[in-house]
């Protein structure tokens, strides 16, 4: 995308003085890989039926992440972030390994902890849209705390089988153990601490693109006759050729 940064009658672009923007910075982050071995999941359905011999998983995904905040004691501007993920499952359950799969779906949750530095802040802001940062406790002494922000790419699925866990009903001596699916997965993530401030940026005038609004008026079978001939969907790679994976496919199954 192309801009004319000159003004009618200007003989070259010109740079106004910095003007204030406000941004929200980070102030510290950090990357990790976790490996979530041997958790449970939470089935729809309860117990996992007695007929079911073999499990594989169809699908996981991070439905939500609950962060929670508080000051490192001793060490101002550095903040411990409890993170708990949400994970939904969807299994494909066999009772003989050749028959069709039932669908059934759960839920998995897993803790993870970080401390990073944050800033201090002890003011507070309020906007007339109703947003407001920074609130006050009993001592009548602001409190901010930065905004966490936690980024993350679809989970695998490393290892899906069956397994137990533990179930304490109201008035058991004894605890029980239901039949369940037991998951170990990997998680990439990127955890950031951020607040608004304000910067100031150097700019140039207003401009407008010089790209010119168009529909192409070509025949949908001339564009298509410009179109490369895709060789290398009829050759397929050998693994040498294959670019190691990354990521989730469709269906990522465990043993």
């Amino acid at each position: 995308m192309s801009y004319d940064t000159n003004l009618p009658g200007d003989p070259a672009p010109r740079q106004d003085a910095a003007v204030p923007v406000k941004v929200s910075r980070v102030f510290d982050s950090c990357s990790d890989r976790d490996c979530l071995t041997n958790v449970p999941v939470i089935l729809d359905a309860g117990e996992l039926p007695a007929s079911v011999q073999l499990v594989k998983c169809k699908c996981v995904r991070v439905q939500d992440v609950c962060m929670r905040l508080e000051p490192v004691p001793f060490n101002r501007g550095f903040y411990n972030i409890d993170l708990t993920f949400t994970f939904r499952v969807e299994l494909l359950c066999y009772d003989h390994a050749c028959d069709t799969p039932q669908l059934m779906a759960g839920t998995v949750y897993a803790s993870k902890s970080c401390i990073l530095y944050g800033s201090e802040s002890n003011t507070q802001t309020f906007s007339n849209n109703g947003y407001s940062i920074g609130t006050t406790n009993s001592c009548c002494e602001a409190v901010n705390l930065p905004t966490a922000n936690v980024q993350v790419v679809p989970p695998l699925a490393l290892e899906t089988k069956i397994g137990s866990v533990c179930k304490q009903c109201p008035g058991d001596t004894v605890p029980q153990t239901m039949r369940t699916v037991v998951m170990t997965l990997g998680l990439f993530s990127v955890i950031e601490l951020s607040r608004p401030v304000t910067l100031l940026v150097p700019t140039y005038d207003y401009t407008i693109p010089t790209k010119e609004c168009t529909a192409d008026p070509e025949t949908p079978c001339a564009v298509f006759d410009r179109m490369r001939f895709p060789t290398e969907e009829f050759s397929p790679l050998t693994l040498s050729d294959s670019a190691p994976a990354c990521g989730c496919t469709d269906e990522v199954y465990g043993s």
